[in-house]
């Protein structure tokens, strides 16, 4: 019985009927709330700084999140009744209610984007549960996944390679680098999570690790292997390739593990700053891996 389960359980032994569905929106709260505050994070916003940001902070993501927080429940709750709805009419539904969150964030934020992946990303998740759950399904990581993969199928075909014109910095970096970003990561069903992130998270806390090294470690394995296209937005390529090779040689020394690993990840900070890098899609990825940890 994985985290999930046994949280639902409980709940519905002691909250009235119109609450006990909350759990999942409570769990893609926090995890917004652990990928802000888990520091030091190389070119992103935390608890120590801005990161490569000038626009935004922590205080920024604080409201953000805030904002955002009331519509978790709503994609969970379009999933729950749902249950004989196609799954690309589901997507409809989703993406609905992510446009009215978005501008909830923007009103927050004095328009500025702080969580517009994260927003997909847990649109699409807390939609998939809420179906599984309709359904009456098992819900794990596995179904999770799987459900946000049918959910979105055909979406790269029709969304990226089918598209003539290009009016999204996304749509320009496929155009360019046949780079999927978000909208391949869902189709996939979170592959580079479940195969890279996940694996990374979960070893670390069999090890005795605690949650904030781990989800470093998880960090730093997607900063290594992610074709993260927030940093080929900023610096191309040679941005994406200096990360992905600075990342793999603190792997090399033993990520996490190593006795001086914060100190090298505080100074590869300033190096991403210094370039004015920011590895968005990994910090996404980070609350995912989080989010699909209690579902373990």
């Amino acid at each position: 019985m994985n985290y999930y389960t046994q949280q639902l359980a409980r709940l519905k032994a002691t909250l009235s009927a119109s609450d006990q569905y909350s759990l999942a929106a409570q769990l893609a709260q926090k995890a917004l709330l652990k990928e802000v505050c888990l520091s030091p994070k190389p070119g992103l916003v935390d608890s120590i700084n801005s990161g490569a940001h000038r626009d935004m902070n922590f205080d920024t993501f604080i409201r953000s999140i805030d904002a955002i927080t009331p519509y978790l429940e709503r994609f969970y709750c379009h999933g729950l009744s749902a249950s004989n709805i196609d799954e690309s009419v589901l997507l409809s539904g989703l993406r609905q209610i992510g446009l009215a969150c978005e501008q909830a964030m923007f009103s927050a934020t004095g328009h500025v984007n702080t969580h517009k992946g994260g927003i997909f990303a847990f649109g699409l998740l807390l939609g998939a549960i809420g179906q599984l759950e309709s359904q009456q399904q098992t819900i794990n990581c596995h179904t999770i996944c799987q459900k946000v993969a049918g959910i979105c199928r055909g979406m790269v075909d029709k969304e990226l390679i089918q598209k003539q014109t290009v009016s999204t910095v996304g749509e320009n970096l496929f155009k360019k680098y046949q780079l999927t970003g978000a909208r391949g990561e869902a189709e996939s069903g979170y592959m580079t999570v479940n195969n890279i992130a996940l694996p990374a998270y979960l070893s670390m806390r069999q090890q005795g690790y605690d949650e904030e090294t781990s989800l470093l470690q998880a960090l730093l394995y997607l900063l290594a292997y992610n074709n993260d296209t927030n940093l080929v937005s900023r610096g191309g390529m040679a941005g994406l390739q200096f990360v992905q090779q600075a990342a793999k040689a603190l792997i090399d020394k033993g990520g996490m593990c190593h006795h001086a690993s914060r100190a090298s990840l505080a100074d590869l900070d300033q190096q991403l700053i210094a370039r004015h890098l920011s590895p968005g899609g990994s910090a996404d990825l980070v609350a995912i891996t989080w989010f699909l940890a209690q579902y373990i």
